[in-house]
């Protein structure tokens, strides 16, 4: 018997090496073409524009359409003149949504932990969300006379819904069976808090953060548009008033690299924080 086993079991053997080479060199692919293909399209993207900025210049006047090089030669002027309002504006970028992610978190955690006080926090949150943006910027101008707190308010009353809802979200999206097995060990709300849900709702905050930016780089640019006299929404707004469209362009392209930089830092801390986390691919 033990001779037909070991003959029976070699062919077995070399089927299931037969079937692992291919499984083996899908894993030593690349594990993310699509970022490369994504880089790629951007290029492509850009330059398409670029060509139909530069078509367009030939035929319109320079306030309407200025050419690539015109709005190059602008953005270097402005890279040298202005460093201290772009620094401005990425300070004020950095704090306010730093602060609306603490502030959406802990909104998020509270209406998805305590039964007694959700319906009041989503009432909040809901109501927040049909304002206006506009309508906060106006209420900021009359309640605030310090330009920063201005920014600030403007910023946090439009971003924590967006964290405050995610986060609720992502602990509702608990799986049952976890929450059955953690409770079957009588934990304090602490260590439920720390052991489960925290770790859970790592995506869901990274997954706000990365839909949020570009948002979050408009809002500050026309708070500062509307309650600021520095920052890069300031300078568009003088650049708009003396008829600089160039100045304009350039700015908005600034902004434009800007939002993919963030992209890609968020992205990549995404990667660090969730490196144990297997990704799921549909072919």
């Amino acid at each position: 018997m033990s001779i037909a086993v070991d003959r029976t079991s070699r062919p077995e053997r070399s089927v299931a090496a037969e079937l692992a080479k291919p499984l083996a060199g899908v894993a030593a692919a690349p594990k993310n073409p699509e970022g490369r293909r994504d880089i790629f399209a951007t290029c492509v993207v850009v330059i398409v524009l670029l060509v139909a900025m530069e078509i367009t210049s030939r035929f319109v006047p320079d306030y309407i359409m200025p050419s690539p090089v015109t709005v190059w030669n602008a953005a270097r002027e402005l890279f040298f003149s202005d460093p201290y309002h772009v620094a401005v504006t990425l300070v004020r970028l950095a704090i306010s949504v730093m602060i609306a992610m603490v502030a959406g978190v802990l909104v998020g955690l509270a209406m998805g932990m305590f039964p007694s006080v959700r319906p009041y926090l989503k009432a909040i949150v809901v109501i927040d969300t049909g304002i206006p943006a506009l309508s906060w910027m106006l209420i900021a101008v009359f309640w605030f006379k310090n330009p920063e707190s201005r920014i600030f308010f403007i910023l946090l009353v439009i971003l924590l819904p967006f964290y405050a809802l995610n986060v609720y979200e992502g602990v509702r999206a608990l799986p049952k069976e976890l929450v059955d097995m953690i409770e079957s060990f009588r934990p304090s709300r602490w260590q439920v808090l720390r052991y489960l849900i925290l770790p859970h709702i790592v995506a869901y905050i990274f997954l706000t953060t990365k839909s949020v930016i570009g948002y979050a780089i408009r809002m500050v640019i026309f708070a500062e548009l509307v309650a600021s006299a520095v920052g890069i929404g300031a300078r568009m707004n003088l650049a708009q008033s003396t008829f600089r469209i160039d100045q304009v362009l350039a700015w908005t392209f600034f902004l434009v690299i800007l939002n993919l930089l963030l992209q890609a830092f968020v992205n990549g801390l995404e990667k660090i924080s969730l490196k144990w986390r297997t990704e799921a691919t549909v072919r």
